[in-house]
């Protein structure tokens, strides 16, 4: 979810991608449908590990759950490096009605993050 919301935010201001200290192996069809709620087309996103990108080079790593800071490598060249603990909504118990209201929450949570972060990044490009 976290990289939708991002691509969304922050447009072509930077490149944005997404992996995981243990990837599930595929994307979770609740996250892909709150996202399409808001206009956010993940369908055809997939689970990555960390190793795929670890070659590259990367400016800034945002990790948003759990010990995923801690899990985390550093990254040659690595500039940032921001932790936002959102909950996993993956691991939300009940029924699909109630599942939904975590991946909403956790979404709209995203969604402000990142948001707010993406502003920031825009103003200082501006400034």
């Amino acid at each position: 979810m976290a990289e939708g919301v991002l691509r969304q935010a922050a447009g072509d201001l930077m490149k944005v991608q997404s992996a995981g200290s243990k990837p599930a192996g595929y994307v979770h069809p609740l996250a892909i449908q709150v996202l399409a709620e808001i206009g956010i087309d993940i369908s055809n996103h997939r689970s990555k590990p960390l190793d795929e990108f670890l070659k590259q080079p990367i400016q800034t790593v945002i990790t948003v759950c759990g010990n995923a800071a801690e899990a985390c490598p550093v990254f040659p060249g690595q500039g940032h490096r921001h932790h936002w603990p959102f909950e996993d909504p993956a691991k939300a118990s009940g029924g699909t009605a109630e599942q939904l209201v975590v991946f909403r929450r956790v979404r709209d949570e995203i969604r402000r993050v990142f948001g707010a972060y993406a502003d920031g990044f825009r103003d200082g490009i501006r400034h």
